[in-house]
């Protein structure tokens, strides 16, 4: 089953060179080496940073990896994540014996992806690291690009870097484990690639919503497609100074939403309703129209399904949001449509009629 394709492999273009994204039905012990990795080029010693699940839910696929000399096991949760953690992991590995020349290897979702990133870009100024994507929302989005970012005190994302990996490996039987909430917040991010894409393309996706819960192979499909538009964005503007900045669109109502709730809403859930925010907004500024926000809705409601009424507290969530990595001196950076469903960078004062916009969206509109 390790070496059924799903999809046939794409490379990316980086400022590091070119790096493979494989895909595979099933995985085994044999395809997590090193050599099967790099497809027999291994000259360094692994070092494995793995998500504390897998290792009850694969335990044989990991044999390989939980009884090596080099595993350092994380609990993904946000917390992980921050900078005050980071003693621990480098700690762990000096003890294992990490070398220059050595490399990382990630085998999780996008917790343990940023984890894996920062400490390759940083550790003996810098290893190669290599990442199996565990989560939808890893494998259909956070596995390429090479952006990382972490945590510091309430600060989200605030130190990062761009190192991409040196091989992504991705296999659709990880998928198998995750629970309805995981998998549609993995759906949210490509809702958000799709509706990036285009009106016609976000339609397509919305149009099967319903058999990306049901049928595996209708998500498969769209993951590869997902993947397939973000590298067409990220090969434009790889230090998202530009272009990709559009690839934000949703996140910056998103993550003042997961902040304001302790990260009790998952990452891409809480960006569906950041994204339908978005469209709210700017139908409420007039850059948008009513019935650009009304056409998305739907099926951004059914996404965030459950989590519609979880309390937003206020001031946690405004605060969120002037700490956001898009703002200028100017105002808030949010990525919002336009009558064509066009999204763009827009800064707008964080003014009492942003916050009022803001406040009857979590109050009433995304309760309809």
């Amino acid at each position: 089953m390790g070496g059924s394709v799903v999809s046939e492999p794409f490379v990316i273009e980086s400022h590091k060179g070119p790096y493979k994204v494989r895909f595979q039905l099933g995985v085994e012990a044999s395809d997590l080496t090193l050599a099967s990795l790099t497809g027999g080029d291994a000259n360094s010693r692994a070092h494995y940073i793995v998500d504390a699940r897998l290792e009850d839910l694969y335990q044989k696929e990991l044999s390989d990896v939980i009884g090596g000399d080099s595993i350092l096991t994380i609990k993904a949760t946000e917390g992980a994540k921050s900078l005050d953690k980071f003693s621990r992991y480098v700690e762990q590995l000096v003890a294992a014996g990490v070398r220059r020349g050595d490399c990382l290897i990630a085998i999780g979702g996008g917790i343990t992806q940023d984890i894996t990133c920062f400490l390759a870009a940083t550790m003996l100024r810098g290893l190669d690291w290599h990442f199996v994507p565990t989560t939808l929302l890893a494998q259909a989005d956070s596995c390429i690009g090479s952006k990382s970012s972490i945590n510091v005190g309430s600060a989200k994302n605030i130190l990062g870097t761009f190192t991409p990996p040196k091989t992504v490996l991705i296999a659709a039987s990880f998928l198998e484990t995750l629970d309805e909430r995981d998998v549609r917040s993995g759906i949210g991010e490509m809702l958000k690639v799709h509706a990036i894409e285009g009106s016609e393309a976000y339609d397509q996706i919305a149009g099967d919503y319903g058999k990306l819960l049901e049928d595996r192979e209708v998500l498969l499909h769209y993951i590869n497609r997902s993947l397939l538009i973000k590298k067409k964005m990220i090969e434009k503007d790889e230090f998202d100074k530009g272009p990709r900045q559009v690839m934000n669109y949703g996140h910056t109502f998103g993550h003042a939403i997961e902040a304001a709730t302790n990260f009790g809403i998952p990452h891409g859930i809480a960006v569906t309703i950041g994204m339908d925010m978005a469209n709210y907004f700017s139908a409420a500024i007039g850059r948008s129209t009513n019935e650009e926000f009304v056409r998305m809705h739907p099926v951004l409601r059914k996404n965030y399904r459950g989590y519609e009424d979880t309390p937003v507290p206020e001031e946690s969530f405004f605060s969120a949001i002037l700490k956001d990595k898009k703002n200028t001196k100017n105002g808030v950076g949010m990525i919002l449509p336009d009558a064509d469903g066009k999204v763009e960078k827009v800064l707008h004062a964080p003014d009492e009629d942003f916050k009022s916009v803001c406040r009857k969206y979590l109050a009433e509109v995304r309760l309809s």
